[in-house]
């Protein structure tokens, strides 16, 4: 297992390998469509962003409303080809780390290798268990997006698997090819 701490440093991303196990530990960001709409917005239109994307990490979650006691709701991840139109902006400005589940397509892989990024899976379906991970949560834009609005979150022990490392290594690709080996 490999700790990382945010905000992320190109030597710590370079590291990592598709496959390994990552806990994640500091300040990361929620966002989701329409959150990056309005932040692709921003980068065109010459405005601030609402956090500093270099060095970052966006978790692709709107989490469920928290209970009475609670830090968040259940936060599992957002399927994250939903962001790939508007992410290649925001590795430019040096994005490290994307958290969802599901593929992504190429010219985000691409843009990835080309700004030392990562993607790290979460699983679906583990919001509950995720949410515990979260120690603080802070609303800081949008917030008439409801679930969308983009979060401040700070995490501890953030359990994750690198799906696509900065070398464009793919997971996804990697279990399809090792299925059809042993079913040959």
């Amino acid at each position: 297992m490999i700790e990382l701490k945010a905000p992320f440093k190109n030597e710590d991303i370079e590291k990592l390998v598709c496959g390994d196990v990552v806990k994640i530990s500091g300040v990361i960001y929620t966002g989701r469509d329409a959150a990056h709409k309005r932040m692709i917005n921003s980068i065109h239109n010459k405005e601030e962003l609402p956090f500093d994307v270099n060095g970052a990490g966006i978790y692709y979650v709107g989490p469920s409303p928290s209970k009475e006691g609670q830090i968040i709701g259940s936060a599992g991840p957002t399927t994250s080809y939903r962001m790939d139109d508007l992410t290649v902006p925001l590795l430019e400005l040096g994005l490290k780390v994307m958290i969802g589940k599901g593929k992504r397509r190429e010219e985000v892989v691409s843009s990835m290798i080309k700004n030392k990024a990562v993607y790290l899976a979460a699983i679906g379906g583990a919001g509950a268990y995720i949410s515990h991970a979260i120690k603080k949560c802070e609303v800081i834009a949008y917030e008439d997006l409801g679930p969308e609005a983009v979060r401040r979150l700070e995490v501890e022990g953030l359990q994750l698997i690198v799906a696509i490392d900065s070398y464009g290594n793919n997971i996804y690709e990697k279990g399809r090819a090792m299925f059809a080996k042993e079913s040959e």
